[in-house]
């Protein structure tokens, strides 16, 4: 009796499905990813000649813009409200200082009443950001 001999097939797998397979997740992950896209606002700062860099780092931000809107972090907020959310807001963080960001048209009566609400909030110190000419 003779038996059918033994068929040699290559011991090499097939990388085709894996290779496939790896596409397909980076074409997946890549549309579905949250690519980073930040969303300012266009503010046009005042210029001073004397003004210093300031560190960066987790320092509470307010910004009036030109049509003298306050905007606290990332959402527009009212004048009223603003007091409050800041005096929570300083008991979390460190660093005491706030940062009032002005649009160079902002109405300059917005931005004391915004200065004397962040004192009365507790801020151990107030910075007006500026640009060097």
């Amino acid at each position: 009796m003779q038996f059918e001999g033994y068929r040699r097939s290559s011991n090499v797998p097939n990388l085709t499905p894996l290779i496939d397979v790896v596409f397909l997740l980076l074409i997946f992950f890549m549309l579905t990813s949250h690519f980073v896209r930040h969303e300012s606002l266009n503010i046009d700062l005042p210029e001073a000649e004397t003004s210093e860099r300031l560190q960066e780092g987790d320092v509470l931000e307010i910004v009036i813009d030109a049509d003298g809107q306050l905007i606290y972090q990332q959402h527009t907020i009212d004048v009223e409200a603003l007091e409050e959310k800041l005096r929570a807001d300083l008991l979390i963080v460190q660093d005491k200082n706030i940062r009032i960001k002005g649009d160079q048209q902002a109405d300059l009566g917005k931005a004391i009443r915004v200065l004397d609400i962040a004192r009365k909030a507790g801020a151990s110190g107030v910075d007006i950001v500026t640009e060097r000419n």
